[in-house]
């Protein structure tokens, strides 16, 4: 077999055959067509991307006093740590042959998927929230403390690693029945997320316009607009690989794909890893001068003098 011309491609296959033969995880893609380049660039430029946008977010809700007595910045740090975890594990998931179902190959015990199930039921709860600071303001101020959203948050990756340990300690019978019994316990979860972002459109469309202008109006609008586009997008995103899980533990159809990196479902849904810090800064003129003043200040002195 003669080696080929291009030196990127055959560096690639050797440390593929290297790898090999050391009985390491090899590369995703195997450099043999364009499309394989173009995945693998694509899989480092999302994962640096993911790191840029998230990673900053959480740099300036906990460098930001401000920012951290306030109950709704609180779930947005929590998504934004999960965020910039999920892009960091592109760097191994979308890199190497990974493949996370079962049975598993070169897999993290689903612990880098289940990174997502930590903003499902954060998502979840900011909508709750939501919901009572803006139509129940009396009762929200009394019960709803800054030490119990913390709780709250905790309390999502706390079920989320006891689930996982769970199912990586049973047999595989009997994990395969809880994964799907999780899959039904997420259809109940998107129901809600359905009915919860309806009741939140409605409440910022009339309930708020009849309040008397203000900073708290003005607070309350911006918050609802930025929980309702974050649950608009992470169910567009998610639900293409959801519904084709439900597809292929309930017939015999559904897209199979050799790894994670090819994976298109799965590159979706990690793309909300993107969209949802991106629609926090786009959505809260606070974060963005944070995030000026605390990151991309310090980075570039010149865009903090502008």
């Amino acid at each position: 077999m003669l080696a080929p011309k291009n030196p990127l491609r055959r560096t690639m296959l050797l440390y593929n055959s290297t790898d090999s033969v050391r009985g390491g995880v090899p590369l995703a893609v195997d450099f043999d067509s364009p499309e394989d380049y173009f995945i693998f660039i694509f899989q480092i430029l999302f994962a640096t991307t993911t790191v840029l946008v998230a990673g900053p977010v959480v740099i300036s809700i906990l460098a930001t006093r401000a920012l951290r007595l306030q109950n709704r910045f609180i779930f947005m740090l929590n998504t934004s740590i999960c965020d910039t975890l999920v892009g960091l594990s592109v760097y191994y998931n979308g890199l190497f042959d990974v493949y996370e179902g079962y049975p598993s190959r070169n897999g993290t015990y689903n612990i880098l998927p289940s990174l997502l199930g930590v903003n499902i039921l954060t998502f979840l709860f900011a909508q709750f929230d939501r919901y009572f600071a803006v139509c129940h303001p009396f009762i929200y101020s009394r019960f709803i403390t800054r030490q119990f959203v913390i709780c709250i948050n905790i309390y999502c990756w706390v079920y989320n690693a006891a689930h996982l340990m769970v199912r990586n300690l049973l047999p595989l019978s009997k994990a395969m029945q809880m994964y799907v019994f999780s899959i039904v316990l997420f259809q109940l979860i998107v129901l809600t997320k359905v009915v919860m972002t309806i009741k939140l459109y409605v409440v910022a469309r009339f309930q708020l316009d009849r309040d008397p202008p203000g900073s708290d109006k003005d607070s309350k609008k911006e918050s609802l607009r930025i929980i309702i586009f974050v649950v608009i997008s992470f169910l567009v995103l998610w639900c293409p690989s959801f519904v084709n899980i439900i597809i292929r533990f309930l017939g015999r159809g559904g897209l199979m794909f050799r790894n994670e990196a090819t994976n298109l479902f799965a590159i979706m849904a990690r793309f909300n890893a993107v969209c949802t810090p991106s629609v926090y800064i786009w959505g809260s003129p606070a974060l963005r001068e944070a995030m000026m003043r605390t990151v991309w200040g310090r980075v570039c002195p010149r865009c903090n003098k502008r």
